[in-house]
């Protein structure tokens, strides 16, 4: 799955920027505390991103059919919260010591340190959940460190999104005084990593349309513009009839959650190979073979020059 997100990366993420790219060749053990605004799609990001693979916690409720395949194929683990059922809590247990197993063995693991998912470029209070696992972590002599991270999106709709990945100070063992009561450890833990994740998350009201385009819009050359035009205008007409029904159905789905763009980005990954061997396969029955696969460069090329050109902003 890596291998394929990483060829799609240029598709759903028009523009990254990242302030510690040395960060992402890091060996394990490893954990990331990021924020959570954008459902699996942080998840995605972040293990295409690292060298070293990414098993990531999200919340229960998405682990239900039409997602559950996509989130186990991305290394994704469950965490339920007591208002997705009690029954549910004792997973919660089991994917704890999947983390600690996985920690032991040098692997990565992201966590979601605000708990919840909400759309939004703002910090919230942070969960007990990252201090509770890096401290028994330690307690098992795991020489483990953890790395604050923030993920700031332009869009939480559009395909096609720049993104801002930052890297914090990172926080050991000898920050953390382990002699103190679970109470004060767990405080003094998510003070040290609320003070590191305020300095990288975005803080913008939703109604603020000028700041969100001086923070996150990228601007688009002159020549870009003239020379990505007709590719563009093409990309647009060839893919309108996967993307408008696609976005359309997934829309529905996920009504009144923050999943959609996850959900959007994920089907597409999974989806448009099979839409581009159809194009080939219908194209083939009238031109010739050497411009069928001509098309199979070209098809793709034409959907990344109209993401270039448009609309960056919700």
């Amino acid at each position: 799955m890596k291998k394929i997100s990483r060829l799609a990366f240029p598709f759903y993420c028009r523009k990254l920027r990242i302030n510690k790219p040395e960060i992402l060749s890091t060996e394990g053990p490893l954990l990331l505390a990021c924020n959570h605004p954008n459902s699996f799609l942080d998840s995605i990001v972040l293990d295409t991103l690292f060298r070293a693979p990414i098993y990531s916690l999200a919340r229960g409720d998405v682990f239900k059919k039409p997602f559950l395949k996509i989130l186990k194929a991305l290394k994704i683990l469950p965490v339920y919260r007591r208002s997705e059922g009690v029954e549910n809590l004792s997973e919660n247990y089991k994917t704890f010591n999947d983390c600690i197993e996985i920690l032991k063995n040098n692997g990565v693991v992201a966590i979601f340190s605000e708990g919840k998912c909400i759309n939004e470029w703002h910090l919230r209070p942070l969960k007990k959940g990252t201090a509770r696992l890096a401290i028994k972590a330690w307690e098992e002599n795991i020489p483990l460190t953890i790395i604050p991270v923030a993920l700031n999106y332009s869009s939480f709709k559009k395909i096609g999104k720049n993104i801002t990945l930052s890297f914090g100070n990172p926080i050991h063992k000898e920050d953390i005084p382990l002699h103190r009561t679970d109470g004060m450890r767990h405080l003094h833990f998510n003070q040290l990593l609320q003070t590191e994740l305020e300095k990288m998350v975005f803080e913008i009201p939703n109604d603020n349309k000028p700041l969100q385009k001086k923070l996150l819009q990228v601007p688009v050359p002159a020549y870009k513009k003239i020379l990505l035009f007709l590719p563009a205008i093409i990309g647009y007409l060839l893919h309108w009839p996967l993307y408008v029904p696609l976005r359309k159905y997934i829309a529905n789905r996920t009504y009144q959650t923050d999943h959609f763009d996850s959900v959007m980005t994920g089907a597409l990954l999974l989806v448009y190979p099979v839409y581009l061997l159809l194009i080939t396969i219908i194209s083939a029955l009238f031109i010739r073979k050497i411009w069928v696969l001509s098309g199979l460069l070209l098809i793709p090329f034409t959907a990344w020059s109209y993401l270039q050109l448009k609309k960056q902003m919700d």
